[in-house]
């Protein structure tokens, strides 16, 4: 509906503009060279006419790209935060202010010398008043203005809203970290890492299928134990669902909530701030010192041939010396060094003495 109203108002417009320019042509132009009173009359009609009808045949084109540059605005728009849209605003009232003021000054000098003078200080007006409205547009978005806040909250923090990807969601912990109370501030989910999600969610591998419906199961229970936005701006002119996280949080002022160790890679080269899950777990895990001791049950070999694997009850992954002998079995270890990397922790251990004893022939 919008785009017929669109068209009318156009061909209104160029069919009117039209008639008054090919009546203006036909007064000004033609009519002093043509003397035959029936060509006259003739023309007095067809002249308008004629530019009427051409007004038509070019609005479609003004309108097209009319719709072009309106939907570039739109998405340039998008991309700025409330405080850079109210900054451009005031900055480009403040342009055409000044302008008006330059034109009052010096508008009476030019245009009082002739009549092209009149015409010089007309064209210089409008080129003023551009220059001036987009230098102040500018530099009043880079200003990003905030209104005052009253002095109850000025003292108070102002909270930094959280937007969740798609690997936190089918991970859960999540779940535990919110209602835990560690992570405060509004969650946002944008629209394309729910897309995301429901594409996993109907993959035709059966373990991503089971990831993806977990991840719904996840986004319906945190639902119910904290406020979540869904948020719809997208972007299209980017492709993968990791940059356009990025570049909404750097609008939004927001961080992002992720254990993808690659996403938190390319936030932080952007300059994004990262809550990251996993470097979350490993900071609150026990501190395991080289000389303790631990009890744990080999569950499979190592990458080594003597190694063995066991596992801690949070997770944490222990590789024990000379233990490959013993899967299956529980055995006492002594600790000897501890590796934290960003994926998480682990543990290398060897056997207690009197066990490494008891194992050689």
């Amino acid at each position: 509906m919008s785009t017929t109203l669109l068209r009318a108002l156009f061909m209104a417009i160029f069919s009117i503009a039209g008639f008054l320019l090919g009546r203006e042509a036909y007064l000004h132009l033609i009519s002093l060279h043509v003397a035959n009173q029936a060509w006259l009359i003739a023309l007095t009609i067809g002249v308008p006419a004629l530019g009427a009808v051409l007004g038509l045949f070019v609005a479609p084109l003004a309108q097209s790209i009319f719709e072009v540059e309106l939907d570039e605005v739109e998405r340039a728009i998008e991309r700025l935060s409330p405080s850079e849209i109210l900054g451009g605003a005031i900055g480009l009232i403040a342009g055409l202010v000044i302008a008006f003021l330059i034109k009052s000054v010096m508008y009476e000098f030019i245009a009082g010398a002739s009549v092209a003078g009149g015409y010089v200080a007309t064209v210089g007006y409008i080129i003023i008043s551009a220059f001036a409205a987009f230098l102040g547009a500018r530099v009043g978005a880079k200003q990003r203005l905030t209104g005052s806040a009253p002095a109850a909250t000025r003292s108070q923090p102002a909270t930094v809203p959280k937007l969740i990807d798609t690997s936190v969601i089918v991970d859960g912990r999540i779940l535990e970290i919110v209602e835990s109370g560690f992570l405060e501030g509004p969650l946002v989910l944008p629209r394309f890492v729910l897309r995301e999600l429901h594409l996993i969610a109907d993959s035709v591998d059966g373990m991503k299928r089971t990831r993806g419906r977990r991840g719904l199961d996840v986004l319906a229970k945190l639902q119910e134990i904290t406020p979540l936005e869904i948020v719809d701006q997208d972007y299209a002119d980017l492709g993968g669902v990791d940059a356009k996280l990025v570049r909404m949080a750097r609008e939004r002022g927001a961080k992002i909530v992720t254990n993808d160790y690659n996403l938190n890679r390319v936030a932080h080269v952007e300059g994004v701030a990262v809550l990251n899950v996993n470097e979350l777990a490993g900071a609150v895990k026990p501190v395991v010192l080289p000389g303790e001791e631990m009890h744990v049950t080999i569950v499979r070999d190592g990458k080594e041939s003597h190694q063995g694997v066991g596992y801690l009850d949070d997770g944490t992954m222990v590789v024990v010396e000379n233990a490959r002998r013993l899967i299956g079995e529980e055995t006492d270890v002594q600790v000897t060094s501890v590796l934290q990397t960003v994926a998480g922790r682990m543990i290398f251990a060897k056997l207690k003495i009197k066990q490494q004893q008891v194992g050689t022939p």
